[in-house]
């Protein structure tokens, strides 16, 4: 089919292809406010719009629920209750049945949509929703996850990950430490909130414009709710103004609200939800509460450890149970751990579902290591690299995972030799040293952490994708497969991929709405596999063209397949022809040949077997390493990320722009989740940070003055992936655990690095004075007695802050 090579640079006379940095499909449109969002779609006459009515206690049985004035109320059409829904009662996506549309009879958490409006306009429908009256008989809550863990509140069961003989490992090793680790949660935040646009179709079924990442679950669990198959159905997403996970499951109860009204009413239905009710109504990245005890010997390898998870999951179980095991297959991080024991626990609360973020529990894993790294390095007195170093997945003996996986990738030595030099890190750490020894108040900190993260969906069977490839006659091509667009550059990379394997310029590619009527069966747009998987199934439609066309002008034309050769704007055939793609294309169409094809990609190699917690999960790894410098006020907690350097492995970049731009925003998306955006919920369970106003996420302001990246120049994926590029979408996030560091580093300068820091998640002002009060009050008990104030287990050099891994214990200090 003629030249099927790989290609490792960019195109020469090609305009698109794969390795140029083109611009986002939808870049000047977002920039001058044309890109339709759903929300920007011309309403048909009749549409109506919804709102829901809330929940005002976190657990309780509804006595009473008069809807009367509600229903009588200006503009209002129907209102829709438990009552109304035609087929099941659940939009729970991994089919736990503990998820319903609207509750029946017991509401889980305050805020859950008990009812919904339809009316005329939207501010009808939500004044609608205050007229509801509503009486409880409350039952006992549970509101966080230590009250879970006493009363055995699980979504699912306990789970275990073991490998070697942590106990005996741990009751040998030459130093022993414990502490407890909090880690915070953190909301989305999209710009588009959630949002589902309804239009009634013949025979009852019904077309749905849904802001989600998973189009074929929302079209299935529609369909099951409307008691419907799955073809009268049909879900549309052409682009969503952010999703981050928010948007893979969560969707999917409002779009069943609209799908109902439109489906009951025969008008158009519009589900938006504006930013309070997003926040209150929807989950977020799961809180966690991490116990562990590590051993480790005087070069501060890790010689045992066991770690017990617990995370927040809210009501139901949503994703939890895939999150949290992502957390456990991240607990190693970039370190091999010979032996250890992982427990995690899944607990159930009476607060909102928390669900898939970027990196999907992978994150939360990954800082408590980083920290307890930190912490050994702080007990024997050594630089916290070097003992990062020490740990690294190595040769044969040391480079099993604990679920049994090998690591046969790794590229961390060679980026952590180039990351050295590009930062001068051993230097500014000495002069930071420096400083601080001469700032009694203003202290600085750095710190250089390492990612390996794995990809691929670590439920199997979602490791696959298709796609659609339309050539018209006049060489021009349609494009479209199961992947969503929420802003991450993903159809771009998908459209270079075609473009590079017919070697047009990429304005000849329409890039096409994704639509479970053309390609379904789809996986969400998740686990950073987007373009891994799409491109791949994209390539495979092309090239089924390709070998068409190919067929068609060596017959033709009397010569081999062979001497066929598709070069930039032109085919050559032989010696015999050198004719534009379009024009063999109208020969081929005249030859009926047929132009369109789909494509299917099937992620090779992975397996896991849940039981035994072992096998291959993840196709490869991505790797990347971060340097970051921070300055604190010890009388205010106030700190300011200072300088970073990224040195991040994105393989062969399908385009080095699109990559670039998700190395930057996800380091600020985890900084913002590591330093500022704290989730608070009162004692009734009800959340108080819920808007812009109470809920914080980094600024332009926030960025880094002096932010240095650089794509590894030395990267090549050692699997054959699209064109070996590596993905990119969530591992850059968990850069950003080297702020976290580095603050901790700071803090930890005020007691002359002697204590270990009691620093959680995420390190707001209030969280860095109390660190910084709690290390002052410790190190003054530590100098006379020190003897008594260890505060760890076994035998550390290090006395530990008291109130360790509590964010909020201690008043700060006189002084401090």
């Amino acid at each position: 089919m003629g030249e099927t090579r790989e290609i490792l640079a960019p195109t020469t006379g090609l305009n698109g292809g794969v390795r140029s940095a083109s611009k986002h499909d939808s870049g000047p449109k977002h920039v001058t406010g044309e890109a339709v969002y759903i929300d920007d779609i011309v309403e048909p006459y009749g549409t109506l719009h919804l709102a829901p009515g809330a929940a005002t206690i976190a657990h309780g049985r509804i006595t009473r629920l008069d809807l009367s004035k509600v229903r009588s109320a200006p503009g209002v059409v129907c209102v829709l209750t438990a009552d109304d829904i035609p087929g099941a009662n659940d939009v729970s996506p991994a089919h736990t049945h503990d998820e319903p549309v609207l509750p029946d009879g017991i509401v889980q958490f305050y805020g859950q949509p008990v009812f919904c409006v339809a009316a005329e306009t939207r501010e009808q429908a939500r004044a609608a929703t205050k007229l509801a009256e509503i009486e409880y008989e409350e039952l006992p809550a549970i509101l966080s996850i230590d009250d879970a863990m006493a009363q055995k509140s699980y979504v699912a069961e306990p789970h275990v990950m073991k490998r070697g003989d942590s106990a005996s490992a741990l009751a040998s090793a030459p130093h022993r430490h414990a502490a407890r680790m909090v880690i915070g949660g953190q909301d989305h935040f999209y710009l588009e909130g959630h949002i589902s646009f309804a239009i009634p179709q013949e025979d009852g079924d019904v077309f749905i414009h849904c802001s989600t990442q998973h189009p074929s679950e929302v079209q299935h669990n529609i369909a099951n709710v409307l008691g419907r198959p799955a073809n009268a159905v049909t879900v549309e997403v052409r682009r969503m103004g952010g999703g981050f996970g928010g948007k893979e499951t969560q969707s999917m109860q409002w779009a069943a609200l609209a799908a109902i009204v439109a489906v009951k009413t025969g008008r158009p239905a519009k589900m938006r939800l504006d930013r309070d009710d997003d926040m209150i109504m929807t989950g977020k990245r799961h809180d966690f509460v991490i116990d562990y005890d590590i051993g480790f010997d005087d070069d501060g390898r890790i010689c045992g450890a066991d770690i017990q998870f617990a995370a927040n999951c809210g009501f139901s179980a949503d994703l939890s149970s895939a999150i949290a095991d992502r957390a456990m297959f991240h607990t190693d991080n970039a370190y091999y751990l010979g032996d250890v024991e992982i427990r995690s626990y899944r607990c159930k609360t009476n607060l909102v579902s928390n669900t898939a973020f970027r990196g999907f529990g992978g994150p939360q894993g990954m800082v408590a290591i980083e920290r307890i790294i930190d912490e050994i390095a702080l007990t024997l007195g050594l630089d916290p690299l070097d003992v990062r170093i020490a740990n690294y997945y190595g040769g044969e003996g040391r480079n099993i995972t604990p679920y049994y996986m090998t690591v046969e990738d790794s590229v961390l030595p060679e980026l952590t030799r180039d990351l050295l030099k590009s930062s001068d890190y051993r230097a500014r750490r000495a002069e930071i040293e420096a400083f601080n020894a001469q700032s009694p108040v203003i202290k600085r900190g750095i710190a250089i952490t390492p990612v390996k993260f794995g990809i691929s969906f670590t439920t199997t069977f979602l490791n696959q994708a298709g796609a659609l490839v339309h050539v018209y006659q006049d060489g021009s091509v349609h494009l479209n497969h199961g992947g969503t667009e929420m802003g991450q550059g993903l159809f771009i990379k998908v459209a270079q991929v075609v473009a590079e394997e017919f070697q047009i310029d990429l304005d000849n590619i329409k890039i096409t709405a994704t639509n479970t009527g053309k390609v379904p069966n789809t996986s969400a747009t998740a686990a950073s596999s987007g373009a891994d998987m799409n491109g791949m199934a994209a390539r495979n439609a092309a090239r089924t063209i390709k070998e068409r066309l190919v067929a068609f002008a060596s017959n033709h034309y009397g010569v081999d397949a062979t001497a066929i050769h598709f070069l930039p704007g032109r085919v050559r055939v032989g010696d015999k022809a050198d004719i534009s793609f379009a024009e063999l294309v109208k020969m081929a169409y005249l030859g009926r040949v047929s132009l369109s094809a789909t494509g299917y990609y099937a992620t090779p190699k992975i397996h896991y077997d849940r039981e035994t917690a072992s096998g291959r999960p993840f196709y490869y790894f991505a790797y990347g390493m971060a340097c970051s410098e921070v300055m604190i006020d010890t009388l205010t907690g106030e700190n300011r990320v200072t300088r970073v350097d990224i040195l991040h492995d994105v393989g062969q970049s399908l385009n080095p722009a699109i990559d670039r731009g998700q190395v930057e925003g996800g380091f600020i998306q985890g900084m913002g989740w590591l330093t500022t955006e704290e989730l608070w919920w009162d004692d009734s369970g009800r959340i108080r940070t819920h808007a812009p106003s109470t809920y914080k996420i980094p600024a332009c302001s926030d960025r880094p003055d002096d932010f240095r990246l650089e794509l590894w120049s030395s990267g090549r994926n050692v699997e054959k992936t699209i064109h070996r590029s590596k993905a990119v979408g969530e591992p850059p996030l968990m850069l950003a655990i080297s702020v976290h560091r580095a603050i901790a580093h700071a803090v930890a300068s005020v007691a002359g690095h002697k204590i270990v820091p009691a620093l959680d998640t995420p390190a707001t002002p209030e969280a860095v004075l109390k660190a910084v009060a709690r290390l002052a009050a410790t190190s003054a008990v530590a100098v006379a007695n020190s003897a008594s104030a260890t505060g760890t287990a076994g035998n550390d050099k290090v006395p530990a802050a008291s109130g360790a891994g509590m964010v909020g214990v201690g008043a700060p200090q006189a002084g401090v």
